[in-house]
């Protein structure tokens, strides 16, 4: 870890079914929190309309892609509707010492890997849409994908909302601005853990040895 940094970052995970808002709450957070750095996921998809490679996603072949996973690069990795996303371990690894947060926005299946290697930095929390049709509903307001890939997405939200329970926070996004701050009110509190001030330990020693 630095030594000017006051504590060890931790990972925040953001995960939910297609269109229950995590993406749109992971932007409004990292626009008013810099503290929290995006973690950018390397691809095997093709950008969509004003994705900035590097900046949004780092978008790489199937065959890069293959070849860092042979290595072993990846914290976690998954195949989401035929592309690939990762997350390369030497980028968080160094941003976490740094005493910097990360903002992770992806599906259960990541974040299964990332507790099996890295629980105790973790903060998950999963979304969870009011009604199913709300899901639809802005699936078709973004106008991002088509009507068989919205269709797609729909069949495997019951399968990605069956996960829920492995989340250590559940919001019910019913008001984006509301569930926005409950977010930041539980970065705000995991910041404080005592297990991510390492410098408490030497504050407190000099406390005890004071004359009272």
């Amino acid at each position: 870890m630095a030594e000017n940094s006051k504590r060890r970052g931790l990972m925040l995970i953001l995960s939910s079914p297609s269109g229950a808002g995590k993406t749109t709450l992971s932007r409004r957070l990292l626009e008013e929190d810099k503290e929290t750095l995006l973690s950018i996921s390397m691809t095997t998809r093709g950008p969509r309309p004003g994705e900035v490679n590097g900046e949004d996603y780092i978008f790489v072949t199937r065959e890069e892609f293959d070849r860092r996973i042979q290595n072993n690069e990846f914290l976690e990795y998954a195949n989401v509707f035929g592309n690939l996303y990762g997350t390369l371990k030497k980028d968080v690894d160094k941003i976490l010492e740094n005493g910097e947060d990360i903002l992770f926005d992806i599906d259960w299946q990541g974040t299964q890997q990332i507790l099996q290697k890295k629980s105790s930095d973790v903060v998950s929390v999963f979304i969870l849409p009011p009604a199913i049709s709300a899901l639809r509903e802005r699936l078709l307001s973004r106008g991002q994908d088509t009507v068989e890939q919205i269709e797609e997405r729909m069949k495997t939200a019951h399968g990605e909302l069956s996960h829920w329970p492995e989340y250590t926070y559940i919001l019910v996004n019913r008001d984006f601005d509301k569930t926005l701050e409950e977010i930041k009110s539980i970065l705000r509190a995991e910041r404080k853990k005592r297990t991510r001030q390492p410098r408490l330990v030497n504050l407190v020693k000099s406390l005890m040895v004071q004359k009272i």
